[in-house]
């Protein structure tokens, strides 16, 4: 398992990761199989959405704000059951292609860290699983 660790700037970011994944796979040999992305944290997920047009993310960071309001009478009492929530929605892993050691990724995909909870400093756990030959 490879781990990096991400810096959020905002309470909710959608912050885009390909690079950085793409990155630290690049040091191991050329493989072709699939990537496990998680995020261990329960206020932080991980998705693969659109990439390209940076408006894609702010509208989905409007949109799930509107789905789970911050202030909405929860009764955790650290205050973030909004989070939480966002993060059991988003959910904290996804699997990625990988062909020839690079993310097999579509025209305009990309990986995002899906902060609910910061700013902070996050980690992402990314683990080969390799095809079998």
């Amino acid at each position: 398992m490879v781990k990096i660790s991400i810096t959020t700037s905002r309470r909710t970011e959608w912050v885009p990761v390909t690079r950085e994944i793409q990155a630290a796979i690049a040091a191991r040999p050329a493989w072709d199989g699939l990537l496990h992305v998680h995020s261990p944290h329960t206020t932080a997920g991980v998705t693969v959405n659109e990439q390209a047009d940076p408006d894609v993310a702010a509208d989905m960071e409007k949109a799930l704000s509107r789905l789970v309001p911050w202030n909405a009478g929860y009764a955790h009492a650290e205050g973030n059951s909004a989070a939480h929530i966002l993060t059991s929605l988003v959910g904290t892993s996804t699997l990625v292609p990988v062909k020839g050691g690079r993310l097999a990724l579509g025209t305009w995909q990309g990986i995002f860290l899906c902060e609910f909870d910061g700013p902070r400093t996050r980690e992402l756990w990314l683990t080969p699983v390799k095809e079998a030959t």
